[in-house]
């Protein structure tokens, strides 16, 4: 029976609740923590959970933890990650997985030192549309891609950035492109790896008490000549996600969706349904997956912990993410291509050097400490 803990008692630590109560024979939810321990009183109460709650973090690090999840602002993660690393726990670490990219490395490397595991949460890879996509994708059915799609398009009123830690580079560490997008892009490398080259653009259109960016527009180039564009926005209504690969064959993409086209004798297209169908068989006959979204890493954390075996997502993936993330942010702060992957003495390598450089679109003139109500949505990315 392994001893979890929770840190974080905000808008996400539920899934965490929720996927690990779902594991009640191999682990069990000891400690639950937050600066203000009243969010993690109602929770505990919510829950039904026996567990200890406390205000500090490092009260838990010698205290029998076996796994915890880190669900704290990000800016937070890679202290407390590399702390309870350290001390012998392993770790979940919510998205995005630092500030930086030298916390990433910091946070690996207290992952290597220390024998634990480091997973990054992405939990759209646990969805059943993802998944059957990243089979049909490797399965070549639909040739060679020549163009990958990431519309990561979400919708957050002005008050949402009146929470006192969003909206602030040194807090949240940026805006849509790193908090929202970064599940679609971490989905992105995981199909398609990472690109060569970056050019963007981002400002900020509707959020006048934050200094992120809101709405952000990528241009990817990749070695082999694929072509990528991402835009990640939080001013789309109807937050509608999707993840389209055209292929020299076909045109798949999530939420699922297949085209096909056949050559007329004059170049134009036709509709090829014997490609359409040989793809929709293969996607069709694997199984529906026994668990999806951060129920599903949790269980993949738990097996590895068990097993030995690697799991889905490590700190290398979650570094990954953020070089794209950071790549982007430095194209539309300065002007130019990045070219990756990036260096170490890159200026953009830093916590520090990521602030001095990002534009800060507004300054955040006031804030509040926590909603009444946080009730939260996960977009329509995973939709069947």
């Amino acid at each position: 029976m392994l001893n979890v803990a929770i840190i974080g008692a905000g808008a996400i630590a539920p899934r965490h609740v929720e996927g690990y109560l779902q594991f009640q024979k191999r682990c069990k939810i000891v400690a639950l923590c937050d600066l203000y321990p009243e969010k993690a009183e109602a929770m505990r109460e919510k829950y039904g959970l026996d567990a200890n709650v406390v205000n500090d973090y490092q009260e838990l690090l010698h205290a029998g933890i076996d796994l915890v999840s880190v669900c704290m602002p990000p800016s937070f993660h890679a202290p407390v990650t590399i702390d309870f690393l350290h001390a012998g726990s392993h770790v979940i670490v919510e998205k995005p997985m630092a500030a930086s990219l030298q916390e990433c490395d910091d946070m690996i490397e207290a992952a290597q030192q220390s024998g634990k595991i480091l997973s990054v949460v992405a939990q759209n890879r646990f969805r059943e549309p993802m998944m059957k996509l990243k089979h049909v994708l490797d399965s070549g059915l639909a040739g060679k891609i020549l163009h990958a799609q990431v519309d990561s398009f979400w919708w957050r009123g002005h008050s949402y950035y009146d929470l006192w830690w969003r909206g602030t580079w040194e807090k949240e560490g940026g805006g849509c492109t790193l908090n929202h997008a970064v599940h679609h892009i971490d989905a992105l490398l995981w199909m398609l790896g990472s690109p060569s080259q970056v050019q963007a653009i981002m400002n900020n259109v509707a959020h006048d008490n934050a200094e992120v960016e809101d709405l952000s527009i990528a241009l990817l180039r990749y070695s082999n000549g694929v072509l990528g564009q991402i835009t990640s926005s939080v001013v789309h209504h109807g937050e509608e996600q999707q993840i389209i690969f055209q292929g020299q064959q076909a045109r798949i993409s999530a939420p699922w969706k297949i085209k096909a086209s056949a050559s007329a004798p004059n170049g134009f297209p036709l509709s090829n349904r014997e490609i359409e169908q040989q793809i929709q068989q293969y996607y069709d006959q694997f199984p529906d997956l026994p668990y999806e979204g951060h129920t599903a890493q949790i269980d993949n954390v738990l097996g590895a912990i068990e097993t030995g075996e690697p799991v889905l997502i490590d700190g290398i993936s979650g570094r990954k993410t953020l070089e794209l993330i950071t790549s982007i942010y430095k194209s539309a702060s300065t002007g130019e291509t990045v070219q990756l992957p990036m260096s170490k003495d890159d200026p953009f390598y830093t916590v520090e050097g990521v602030r001095k450089n990002v534009p800060h679109f507004y300054e955040k003139s006031s804030h509040i400490e926590n909603f009444a109500a946080q009730h939260i949505t996960t977009g329509r990315f995973d939709a069947k």
